[in-house]
């Protein structure tokens, strides 16, 4: 794997070290995530974040371990951080790292205090809600190491606040059990009890949300580091508080042996090709050790259709884990409604508001078959494949159905966003994209002739699908060319201001990046262009992919900034996102481009984010700064993809 480290300079400057992000999944939907300097700059950063029924239900249980050594001279050094209310960062142990490293995507930190180095290891154990902790004597000593747990219990999305109730904490063996959901473990444990107020995360403040919270200080574990080789371990889990875990070094082991196996089976042909491998089984999960699924991105986000089958390629059949995709498409075909696809919203409800989530299904299906050669699979699901297509065909939820003038599909009812761009400002879509999208008539076509192919390696007649493609194929390449030398982004859109409140209607021709999708789909419609691809890249692309929409229109929003609405109103309006990679390198292969040249910076990206990851979007404007999620699924996924397909 490409080797993630930093040395005193970068870990020392609190601006460099805070802006770096781990994590360490338990393969559930939970987590441990923090940054390189130890700071906790999101209200989801914690050692223990322990999934709920479904992996967006998340609780903040373990906060942080602050190191305290007394050395031989009796001086007693912190080497934790916080940042609180007033401004004050106390205390500033990230000024004694002397390195971070990412060893086997698992975090270790050495702190360097004179003579004696100390080194912390953590890891949580696979399948299950529990964290490790484990800290070393690397040179000097003998030291004393006090670790003060600092402990909440509540929503992962929300705070704790000191006027409400105390946590309960309750003593047991070598520690204690935190509101009876999860236990802490190790040597020496002295209840303590008081609160620590006004916690400052920087990061909610630049998200305009409520930045400060107050936790609770439960106690601390005591041990000796006499010798260098010596270990003091902290472990904490929820779920079976009596089934105790193996010990800490053991679970550090078996995660770090589990990691390297997951590299080994995705067989990569370099290292950021075994890097983007391991950040790809991040979002592979079995909520409750249940069916595979995938959580679309870390810290805040859960499962969500559409996200999962742009990923699945990637995911699943780059990384030779084909058993498991076809048990999660065998699973969400069973959630198939009137047509359409079930999204689990991260509100814990099950929705059915994308018109392009079942496209994208129908994508992963094909693929899967293709790839694998699994025409067992696609026997099986055929009845309920052809189900989304008489769907579409006859009409279907939010006005989703096929035009019989010319084989295309619409889209589109009051007050619904249901394609990718679905952001929403006080519940208004932004971007509603009414009408017939680019993108979704693109997938529509590839559907098409996708279930043909399954359907004659079934043996059986596909004439009336070929029928249905070739006329939505004509359609398309009649009327998606736009006079500005690219395609409509939509077709036969409600005209803004139209004077009379009428049904006017227009094509809009507004360059986004929805187009790519029409000259990269295995069954594209169109054959790309070069000439046209250069346009389309010299208004969109950038290091970090492609921008959501050209920076001369006037509705172009150049930075992803400010409170919940600000956000989601440029959330699609400019705004970079690396997903749409894929389908721009697609593009250009197939019109015998060079693209050798296009990683460089979304490379170079997997060190300056989420670490070993790869973020949900960036600024429009150079220098084109991470934003949102710091580990998004799709944007991993179709990296991963598109770099192997091209060797």
């Amino acid at each position: 794997m490409i080797d993630i480290r930093f040395g005193p300079q970068v870990c020392g400057d609190l601006g460099s070290a805070a802006s770096r992000e781990w994590l360490v999944p338990d393969g559930v939907g939970g987590y441990a995530m923090g940054t390189v300097a130890g700071l906790r700059t999101r209200r989801y950063h914690g050692l223990l974040v322990v999934p709920g029924e479904t992996p967006a239900s998340r609780q903040v249980g373990l906060v942080s371990l602050d190191p305290a050594v007394t050395l031989p001279s009796g001086a007693r050094v912190r080497l934790g951080a916080h940042e609180w209310s007033s401004g004050v960062v106390d205390p500033r142990g990230f000024e004694l790292l002397e390195r971070f490293d990412l060893v086997d995507g698992l975090p270790r930190w050495r702190w360097r205090i004179g003579a004696v180095v100390i080194e912390r290891e953590l890891a949580m154990l696979p399948g299950r809600s529990c964290v490790a902790v484990v800290h070393r004597l690397i040179a000097g000593g003998p030291v004393r190491l006090e670790l003060s747990a600092a402990c909440t219990w509540r929503d992962a999305h929300g705070e704790r606040r000191a006027d409400g109730p105390t946590p309960r904490v309750e003593a047991v063996a070598d520690g204690a059990v935190v509101e009876g959901a999860y236990r802490l473990a190790g040597p020496g444990w002295a209840p303590e009890g008081q609160w620590w107020l006004g916690v400052h995360h920087r990061e909610e403040a630049r998200r305009g949300l409520h930045p400060d919270e107050d936790l609770w200080y439960a106690g601390r574990f005591t041990g000796d580091l006499e010798r260098p080789g010596d270990t003091v371990s902290v472990r904490a889990w929820a779920g079976r508080l009596d089934e105790e875990p193996p010990g800490a070094t053991e679970i550090v082991a078996t995660a770090r042996r589990r990691n390297r196996q997951v590299v080994a089976t995705a067989q990569p042909t370099d290292p950021v090709d075994a890097t983007l491998a391991l950040a790809a089984d991040a979002f592979v999960v079995r909520p409750g050790g249940g069916t595979v699924d995938v959580v679309a991105g870390y810290p805040w986000f859960g499962a969500w259709s559409r996200d999962t089958m742009i990923s699945y390629e990637g995911l699943f059949l780059c990384t030779n884990r084909a058993d498991e995709g076809r048990e999660l498409l065998r699973s969400y075909a069973a959630t198939l409604s009137e047509g359409m696809l079930a999204n689990t919203a991260d509100t814990g409800r099950v929705e059915y508001n994308t018109v392009d989530g079942t496209l994208w299904f129908l994508h992963a299906v094909s693929r899967h078959v293709t790839v694998t050669g699994d025409t067992d699979l696609g026997d099986e699901l055929l009845p309920a494949l052809r189900t989304v297509v008489d769907a579409h065909v006859a009409g279907t939820r939010y006005g989703i159905a096929v035009d019989p003038a010319d084989g295309l599909l619409a889209q589109g009812a009051p007050g619904t966003a249901l394609t990718w761009m679905d952001a929403r400002v006080y519940g208004v879509p932004v971007t509603p994209r009414t009408g017939k999208p680019v993108e979704v008539n693109a997938l529509w076509i590839n559907g098409l002739a996708g279930l043909a192919e399954l359907t004659e390696l079934a043996g059986q007649d596909a004439a009336e699908l070929w029928r249905r493609h070739g006329q939505a194929v004509a359609s398309f390449r009649d009327r998606f060319p736009a006079p500005t030398g690219w395609l409509h982004d939509v077709l036969d859109a409600p005209a803004p201001a139209y004077p009379l409140g009428g049904a006017a209607l227009h094509d809009d021709d507004a360059l986004r990046p929805n187009q790519l999708l029409a000259w990269s789909l295995p069954f594209a419609p169109l054959e790309p262009d070069e000439q046209t691809l250069r346009r389309v890249a010299a208004g969109l692309l950038t290091p970090l992919g492609p921008r959501s929409l050209a920076p001369d229109s006037p509705e172009f929003v150049g930075r992803h900034r400010g409170g919940p609405a600000e956000r989601d109103g440029g959330y699609h309006q400019g705004t970079v996102w690396p997903w749409l990679l894929g389908p721009y390198v697609d593009a250009c292969r197939r019109s015998k481009m060079s693209v050798d040249d296009v990683f460089i910076g979304i490379e170079a990206h997997l060190t300056e984010y989420g670490l070993g990851s790869v973020s949900e979007t960036a600024d429009g404007l150079a220098p084109h700064s991470a934003t949102g999620c710091p580990f998004q699924a799709w944007s991993v996924a179709e990296l991963l993809r598109v770099r192997r397909k091209g060797q």
